[in-house]
Parts: C-alpha cells; structure tokens; sequence
C-alpha cells in the first residue's frame, strides 16, 4: 500500500467515526431540542412526566391571573387545552393575560405546572411563532400578520 492510500484510509476512518458520533449526538438530542412544548403536548400528548424539567409556551388565559403576595397563578392555553401553572417570583413588566409566554420549571403530580422562570419578550406583541401559526389554523389569530 503506498503512502497516498494509507493516508486516504486514515482520513476515511476519521471521516467515519466523526460521522457516527454526530448520528449518536443527534438521536441522543432528538426529543430534547425543542425550546418549548404547548400545554396539549404535555395533557394530551405526555411529552412530559411528573418532576421532568421542561420549558411550556402559549397564551395566559383571560381571567386566569390570580396573585397573593409572590405567589402568582395562572393557565397557559394553546386554543385546545390549559395548563394551570404556580411562580413564586416576580414575573416580567410584559406579563398580562392574552399574551405569550415561555414557562420553565416541572409538572407536578397532580397536573399543575411549577414554573421557577417566566419569560417574555421586549416587545408587547410577543407571541410564539409556532403558537401563531397554531391559533392562525384554528381561525382564533387576533394579533398582527407577522411573528416577532
């Protein structure tokens, strides 16, 4: 074998092991690159189980907002179904009901959402643009025509 053919052997095998450690990388990851999941992906769907930590998105339903000093609660739909949710904190200037909003925390045993981060984005149209394009086929899209 000449040194050329040995050199190309070498650099086939590296080829070959880098590409089944990215094949390992990407099954490994495959269910947990998401940035969030809708509340009937975790009722419906059980994306999530008790105790997991996960990120949730939607749209605080009107009327649901309840505070008692730190402790605030309220239900994230996605048009289908709510998830009720508990913080303990302070939430953004941004939070209101009718808007949307990224949660992260666990689901706890009894289907209630414990969020320990509440986000929102700087501008006050916010709204997930996966959820958008949900509410836009359901016909129950009230905001503007694009995601921001």
């Amino acid at each position: 074998m000449t040194r050329k053919q040995k050199r190309l052997m070498g650099i086939g095998g590296i080829g070959l092991v880098l590409l089944f450690a990215a094949a390992l990388v990407a099954t490994a990851l495959r269910d947990e690159i998401v940035f969030f999941h809708f509340p009937t992906d975790i009722i419906v769907h059980k994306k999530a189980s008790p105790g997991q930590r996960v990120r949730i998105g939607g749209v605080v339903e009107a009327g649901s907002v309840s505070a008692e000093g730190a402790n605030v609660s309220f239900s994230v739909t996605d048009g289908d179904n709510v998830l009720p949710v508990e913080f303990v904190g302070i939430l953004p200037d941004l939070f209101r009901e009718g808007q949307g909003v990224i949660a992260e925390g666990a689901l706890h045993v009894d289907g209630h959402f414990d969020a320990d981060k509440v986000l929102a984005k700087h501008d006050e149209n916010y709204i997930p643009k996966e959820l958008q394009e949900l509410l836009k086929k359901k016909d129950v899209w009230q905001g503007g025509e694009t995601a921001q």
